[in-house]
Order: C-alpha cells, then structure tokens, then sequence
C-alpha cells in the first residue's frame, strides 16, 4: 500500500511549538525531546493511518507514548492524506478539540 502523505494544520503546528516551549521552560530541552518524540509518531501514521481508534465523528485520536498528549486526526482517504489539526493536552477541556474539528 502506497504511503500517506501528512498534512499538520497551522493550528497544530501551533500547538506543538506552544507545548514544545511550556516544556522546554520546565526542563532544558525536554520541548526538544517532545517534538522528536512527536515527530516519531506522526511519520508513523503514513504508513498506518487507522491504528488508533475512532473517538468522535470520523476523527481519530493518537496517545503520545511519553507525555499526556493526544493528536487529533481525520484521514482524507480521496486524496490519500492524513491531515493532524490539533495536539491537546489530556486534561484539558475537551471543547477545545470540539471546536477545531468544526474546521474540518
């Protein structure tokens, strides 16, 4: 099966950078590890898109393996592209993601 190309949303580039600098002031460099730990797991949905579980509408959820974090995704199966739109921490309110998915 041909890859999926990946498409990270503007308004989840801003959430990395802004998680990525809230840890790196927290610990040196550990918005660094985060970001490559992240990116890890993106590169991951090319090549398995539907290997996290449907949480609402068509949207799909990805835990991070090392921070309280989930990516919220929807995969465009027409043009063979999983697009990310937000990575929101867990225990923040789930309006947040609510709201972006209305984007979709």
């Amino acid at each position: 099966m041909k890859p999926y190309k990946v498409n990270i949303r503007d308004k989840a580039l801003w959430d990395i950078n802004d998680i990525a600098d809230w840890y790196n002031q927290q610990v040196p460099n550990l918005g660094s590890r985060f970001k490559k730990s992240l990116k890890l797991q993106i590169n991951s949905l090319k090549n398995n898109p539907y290997g996290y579980n449907i949480r609402y509408d068509d949207v799909r959820c990805m835990p991070s393996k090392k921070f309280p974090l989930l990516t919220h995704y929807f995969v465009n199966e027409i043009n063979h592209i999983v697009e990310i739109f937000a990575v929101i921490h867990t225990s923040r309110n789930p309006k947040i993601w609510e709201q972006r998915s209305q984007d979709i």
